[in-house]
């Protein structure tokens, strides 16, 4: 059987990465496919083993690197334009336009699917909400293009994989196709249990504005006698830099080994965005750190209040001001918190995703 694996683009190690390197476990024949391919060395290595993905044609046009996303309009043709022809089973690893595809009806296609594609659907309105003219006119037609697109390749797929029970439901509703959840991979044994722990507060993520980090330091600015470190770099890292109070310390980007020792440290993880899955929080849960994190999303279903964290209702400074009051009113054991986890685990996802494909390869062949 011959198996190529579709990635939307290769320009940084990030979850989905980490689910193509789990994939291409399974398939280490496979053939890999992307918009474009510009890895570092180090993540190359790390992703895809020091291979190259076969690129679009965006790959080679003029300051795509690190600019291809302001060629979004031709996403849905450049995607079409790989050839996948002779491929007896397709796997796309999708949060944008991989899903789209073209297959003929000889070829099976499974499609792991991280969201429906979020600017074009669920944050369309805050993705366009604050640009000026005309880039917004041209933004909201290249969108309404790019749903379109989404749509019209619904029946490129012939079986959805989700990466949580909320994105299933997503999925259900802005396609109306039912999926499959098969967590995603996480690399639970490198962020190694420690049961001693210190007296500050951690989040980590990319500093933009749906990860909701804003409203975390708001919290913490109305609570100068708590300690909050933050990991991460982005476009809002000036502004939240020049809001902070003093209790407050941004360290910018950090390398994974300092991230893990902070996560070891620190005596809970703070959380308010609304994540498809959200694996940072359950690399925190595996050092033993138990997580504060928005009941929406990804951390509804790993966050279990009383085990291993507990959660707010809603995206403001004060609800998590009152988990924050909440939380050091209890008790958390981090051997508990951690072995919450341990079922996340790569060899888990292996085992479900080698089991649903091979059953659907098999279902496609009688």
């Amino acid at each position: 059987m011959k198996v190529a694996i579709i990635h939307d683009w290769l320009v940084t190690n990030a979850g989905a990465e980490k689910v193509l390197s789990a994939l291409l476990e399974l398939y280490p024949q496979a053939d890999i496919f992307a918009l474009v391919d510009f890895l570092d060395p180090a993540d190359r290595q790390a992703v895809l083993g020091g291979r190259y993905a076969k690129s679009s044609f965006i790959q080679k046009l003029p300051f795509a690197n690190p600019h291809f996303r302001n060629y979004l309009p031709l996403f849905p043709l450049a995607i079409e334009s790989l050839d996948l022809r002779g491929y007896d089973l397709l796997i796309s690893s999708s949060w944008a336009v991989a899903k789209g595809i073209k297959k003929d009806p000889t070829q099976l296609h499974i499609s792991y699917c991280y969201t429906p594609i979020r600017y074009a659907w669920d944050l369309y309105e805050e993705y366009t909400a604050n640009l000026s003219q005309p880039k917004k006119f041209f933004v909201q037609q290249s969108l309404r293009y790019i749903r379109h697109f989404d749509r019209k390749t619904l029946p490129r797929v012939n079986h959805f994989i989700a990466d949580s029970d909320f994105v299933a439901q997503r999925i259900q509703k802005t396609y109306q196709r039912e999926a499959t959840t098969i967590y995603p991979p996480v690399d639970v044994d490198r962020f190694v249990l420690k049961e001693s722990k210190e007296d500050f507060y951690l989040t980590a993520s990319r500093l933009v504005p749906y990860k909701k980090t804003r409203l975390i330091v708001e919290a913490f600015n109305a609570m100068p006698q708590k300690r909050l470190v933050v990991i991460g770099d982005g476009e809002e890292f000036a502004a939240l830099r020049a809001i902070a109070q003093p209790n407050i310390t941004l360290l910018g980007y950090q390398e994974e080994a300092s991230l893990i020792d902070h996560m070891q440290r620190s005596k809970a993880f703070v959380y308010a965005a609304v994540e498809d899955f959200g694996i940072v929080p359950i690399e925190a849960m595996a050092c033993g750190t138990p997580v504060i994190a928005l009941n929406q999303g990804g951390t509804a279903e790993t966050v279990v209040d009383g085990l291993n964290g507990l959660h707010f209702q809603e995206q403001s400074a004060d609800a998590i001001v009152d988990a924050l009051h909440r939380f050091e009113q209890m008790e958390f054991d981090p051997k508990v918190v951690a072995a919450s986890v341990a079922h996340y685990a790569k060899e888990r996802f292996l085992e479900e995703m080698d089991h649903f494909i091979s059953q659907k390869v098999a279902e496609w062949q009688r």
